[in-house]
């Protein structure tokens, strides 16, 4: 049995049973409640072992010797730190330190850890798989005391492509901490583990040095000790350090915290932001700078959670990615689009992420078409606060080759019919008082690109930045924002044909960053723009072109 409260109580619920078996004094009544209570104790490990999701990526591989296809993490995990424990005792501590590593792996991901502290002893592999958890430039600091890792353990990590995220900090503690101090570092996740003895000195060094984020989060391992630190009676030095360091963490008033029975005890600290305006000296500015804007740090005031949006030609290329960015920070979506399939698989891949979001097909440049969408978004979900007019088209032809038919199809789809969504939406919005206008024009509308000759789309793109200048002034003094952005050539699956690589190549020497713009540069300004982080700014037209209009 696991040597965690649970499995401590298992153990002592058998011996228990083993004795009632043996008396037949003893009720059978009462040996049927042992049994019962001895049922739930013994199932409830092997059920959170069960049910703890432990398959992650794989990776080949790559340490000397290793076969091809094997994840790093088996390696790492047949790699025990202490030889002198014997197997069964590995065994447990394994089973207990990969739950816990899992627990920590989604800590990492909900609180988009990038920096984390390890101040104790973990196992090459737990170390490993919370790396992967980190975006490419994360960092861990792993502190021990003396090295714990085997050679192959270390080698191992050495291979790994998540291996370089990992530094390694061995030898006093105190000199360690003090030495991240001295280099200004900060972290968004500490963990610390609960059975060491100085362990309360460590997390007092965190806190008092401003280790910790002002959003991060401490967890402390081992904090239950086996169940011994509730426990009367106890001289055991380890258990009565422990229930010291609960007591500390539990008074301090900087900070909240929380138990979980996981596994030999898991406590979750955060700060309490309350008591912290009374602790901090005097001489500090505590103004919305300070605190955030309405209590909300600069990414908060970037999401739109509860916001309803709507992004025109939303099945594909930039439209489809403007619906994804919406979404993922936080905003419903609806996807609108000239043919509805390209619509409803933006919406499948929207669900996919749990994004709540509907697939709308219209023409924008039939007024029926533009009003019924936004009648359809109001009946489903009340309102709209973001209005994204993205849907346009390109026909390529010299001027005096262009046909009337050419200009005013042009025209139709991308002036005409982006004003009348910003009309039919810019009601909705100017009658409650708020909302967020986001128009594609295109870097066309600053200079004349070249060589391919497009004179309608160029004025049509030239027409999309005044209409907006123009809605901007007239709204912003109403809680109504209009803005603009004008992407340079976007590198799509058409550009890459064969046929047009002498342009693309042509283009690329026009361009300063050496590259056409993926999709994925421009998501973040359509969240800006949509966010209250953008409430002063109105009419202005938002250009990413990788420097191309400026030579």
């Amino acid at each position: 049995m696991d040597e965690t409260p649970a499995g401590l109580i298992a153990e002592n619920l058998l011996k228990a049973k083993e004795i009632a078996l043996k008396d037949s004094r003893v009720p059978e009544q009462l040996k049927n409640y042992l049994q019962k209570a001895l049922d739930v104790a013994l199932g409830l490990e092997p059920y959170l072992d069960a049910m703890a999701t432990s398959k992650r990526k794989s990776s080949p591989d790559r340490s000397p010797g290793g076969a091809g296809g094997t994840e790093t993490r088996v390696s790492l995990q047949d790699e025990h730190s202490s030889g002198s424990l014997n197997g069964k005792l590995i065994n447990q501590e394994d089973k207990i330190v990969a739950h816990l590593c899992q627990i920590f792996r989604m800590f990492v991901h909900m609180i988009r850890a990038r920096k984390i502290l390890l101040i104790g002893k973990l196992k090459g592999y737990s170390i490993l798989a919370i790396a992967e958890e980190l975006p490419d430039d994360g960092k861990i600091f792993a502190c021990a005391e003396a090295p714990y890792l085997g050679a192959n353990s270390q080698e191992a990590l050495d291979y790994s492509s998540d291996g370089k995220k990992i530094s390694m900090r061995v030898g006093p503690m105190a000199d360690t901490l003090e030495a991240l101090h001295a280099e200004d570092e900060h972290f968004d996740i500490i963990f610390i583990d609960a059975d060491q003895r100085n362990a309360v000195n460590y997390y007092g060094f965190v806190m008092d040095n401003h280790l910790l984020r002002m959003n991060g989060v401490i967890c402390v391992e081992n904090t239950l000790m086996k169940g011994q630190v509730y426990l009367e009676n106890t001289s055991d030095e380890n258990v009565l350090a422990v229930r010291k360091l609960n007591t500390v963490i539990n008074s301090d008033p900087r900070v909240q915290q929380v138990i979980l029975p996981v596994k030999s005890g898991l406590s979750i600290v955060q700060r309490s932001r309350a008591p912290l305006d009374a602790m901090i000296e005097s001489k500090v500015l505590k103004d919305d700078v300070f605190w955030g804007y309405n209590k909300c740090s600069i990414l908060d005031r970037l999401r739109l959670d509860g916001k309803v949006a709507y992004v025109t030609g939303g099945g594909q290329g930039i439209g489809r990615a403007f619906a994804h960015a919406l979404g993922e920070a936080g905003a419903k979506v609806a996807v609108v689009d000239l043919v509805l399939a390209k619509a409803e698989a933006v919406v499948c891949e929207l669900r996919l992420k749990g994004i709540k979001s509907i697939a709308l097909r219209a023409d924008v440049s039939k007024p029926e078409d533009v009003q019924r969408v936004v009648d359809t978004i109001v009946s489903r979900w009340g309102t709209i606060h973001i209005a994204c007019n993205n849907a346009g088209i390109n026909m390529n032809s010299a001027s005096e080759d262009t046909s009337l038919e050419e200009w005013d199809k042009t025209f139709n789809v991308n002036l005409r019919g982006l004003f009348l969504c910003c009309q039919a939406a810019g009601r909705i919005m100017l009658n409650q008082g708020y909302g967020k206008i986001i128009n594609t024009a295109s870097m066309a509308s600053l200079i004349v690109p070249h060589p391919q000759k497009q004179l309608a789309y160029n004025t049509s793109k030239a027409g999309v930045v005044k209409l907006t200048q123009t809605l901007g002034t007239e709204w912003i003094d109403r809680g109504v924002n209009v803005n603009c952005i004008s992407p340079g050539i976007v590198d799509t699956p058409l550009i890459r044909s064969k046929d047009l690589q002498p342009l693309v190549r042509r283009w690329l020497a026009d361009i300063p960053a050496g590259r056409l713009a993926q999709v994925t540069d421009l998501q973040a300004a359509i969240v800006y723009l949509a966010s209250e982080a953008s409430d002063y700014m109105t009419g202005h037209n938002l250009v990413i072109e990788g420097g191309q209009s400026l030579w």
